[in-house]
């Protein structure tokens, strides 16, 4: 097989950066099931997560992992955090010594607190490690809707590279050293929205989605910075701009599981109807067990946490985050 792009994982985002890309070079996406495959492939759909969108008719796909990734000249990884390390560690086997790996997820290691770009560190030493991140909501950057993403690397080369291979007419690419700040940013927002669904779920008005995200921010950066990341990406596109498009968006996962846990479903109902992963539910605790390892304090994780752990509703956690002292807004 000719040098090609390889994109490991068919959920909507996987599948929509694979068809962008496929715009600009040949690209193949494994997708675990050979059916769905064979429709990426043949009929340009991904009906099990982009109902009615149309793909890159360029873009092929493959069950077969070994094909996808061998002879891949950049990989890049689109399974969710809870399963990264272990496809990965897949991965390893077929893939060329010193190829790219470029992580899409938007979360935390439970069991290590780590970032996806530390799991690759673990798993492929020696190869160079990038992060694609933003305000990128799949079925808008699919239909080429206008938008911007970021491509975190150390290594500005590499960060122009991939910079070229994801840019489209529509879709503006821009580059960030700043790796860990990247990588809490699509954390903690994931959190945040849910955070935002709630309210609205609790049918406040957006005083209190405005008073929840603004709090919610300042706790990305304290946790950010005390990791050692630059304060300005969390006013960038990986911060701020994430947060604003998640937490506004009927498309969200995360959002929409706020919106229910907010209207009084329990997590265990609203996971049990639910064929997508939303990170937030998973990585809650383990941001907040980072928070705490850090010292900072973050009430609104505390809080999200608790209740996606069942520990507390929606409603008595409003209430807690209302009992607290008040203070000085920079403290």
């Amino acid at each position: 097989m000719e040098t090609h792009i390889a994109v490991v994982g068919a959920g909507s985002w996987g599948t929509t950066v694979a068809s962008t890309v496929a715009h600009n070079q040949p690209t193949v996406l494994w997708a675990r099931r050979e059916e769905l495959a064979h429709q990426i492939t043949t009929r340009h759909e991904n009906p099990d997560y982009l109902q009615g969108m149309m793909l890159a008719t360029s873009l092929s796909s493959s069950a077969n992992l070994r094909d996808v990734v061998s002879d891949a000249s950049v990989v890049m990884m689109a399974v969710p955090s809870n399963g990264f390390r272990g496809v990965l560690i897949e991965v390893a086997k077929y893939v060329s010594a010193g190829v790219p790996i470029v992580s899409l997820v938007k979360g935390l290691e439970r069991e290590t607190l780590k970032r996806m770009s530390e799991v690759i560190v673990d798993e492929l030493p020696g190869h160079p490690v990038a992060v694609l991140t933003g305000p990128n909501l799949a079925h808008e950057i699919l239909s080429g809707q206008p938008a911007a993403t970021v491509v975190a690397c150390v290594d500005d080369a590499l960060a122009r590279q991939i910079q070229v291979l994801v840019t489209r007419p529509t879709l503006r690419v821009y580059t960030n050293p700043d790796v860990l700040g990247c990588e809490i940013g699509g954390v903690v927002k994931n959190v945040i929205a849910i955070a935002a669904g709630i309210i609205e779920g609790m049918g406040f008005g957006d005083n209190s989605k405005a008073t929840l995200i603004t709090r919610g921010l300042a706790e990305m950066s304290r946790l950010g910075v005390a990791l050692g990341a630059n304060p300005h990406t969390f006013t960038g596109l990986a911060g701020l701009g994430d947060v604003v498009a998640t937490c506004a968006s009927a498309q969200s996962r995360n959002t929409a599981v706020g919106v229910r846990l907010g209207k009084g479903e329990s997590i265990s109902e609203i996971l049990a109807s639910m064929t997508m992963v939303a990170e937030g539910v998973k990585s809650s605790l383990s941001v907040l067990q980072l928070a705490q390892r850090c010292n900072v304090v973050m009430p609104i994780t505390e809080q999200v946490a608790a209740v996606c752990e069942g520990t507390i509703s929606a409603k008595d956690g409003l209430l807690r985050l209302l009992a607290r002292v008040s203070k000085s807004e920079f403290d």
